[in-house]
């Protein structure tokens, strides 16, 4: 949890917003990654990519 509050501090004091939705569309990749790594929806989800 420290190194998102670094992270939000960063992006506050330098004025780099713009990596927001960079930051967002990472973690959803990952998510969907670590969800179809080991269930039922992998063969759907690899489907998308």
């Amino acid at each position: 949890m420290e190194f998102l509050t670094d992270l939000l501090k960063f992006m506050k004091e330098r004025k780099k917003w713009w990596l927001t939705p960079v930051i967002i569309v990472l973690l959803l990749i990952g998510i969907l990654i670590v969800i179809g790594g080991g269930s039922a929806i992998a063969p759907f989800i690899y489907t998308l990519f």
